[in-house]
């Protein structure tokens, strides 16, 4: 299995419109819920910390294969969503790896 996870900081000059922008994020993804071919994980968390320094949202998505997620990054409904949301962010950071589940 891989995992992806990804996390962006969101346009916004007051707190109630970063709000707003993290809202559209998570509900723009929550939106690929069941239409990705591979993806059998798709959770978003918007921030609480009021640490500076903090990202504003974040997507954890787990993929059957390396291809599976290879095909996301290129599936037409992904593109709409990255259309949709590109100019709400500052930054993004990501990391792809293997899930190797071991005993607690």
């Amino acid at each position: 299995m891989i995992r992806q996870i990804v996390m962006w900081s969101v346009r916004g000059d007051t707190p109630p419109e970063r709000q707003v922008a993290r809202e559209r994020v998570r509900d723009a993804f929550e939106s690929l819920r069941g239409r990705i071919p591979g993806m059998t994980r798709l959770e978003i968390g918007l921030n609480i910390s009021s640490a500076d320094y903090a990202c504003d949202v974040v997507l954890v998505s787990d993929f059957v294969s390396r291809d599976a997620l290879e095909a996301y990054a290129i599936h037409a409904e992904h593109k709409r969503v990255r259309a949709e949301l590109d100019t709400l962010r500052l930054t993004r950071y990501q990391i792809d790896y293997v899930v190797v589940e071991e005993p607690y």
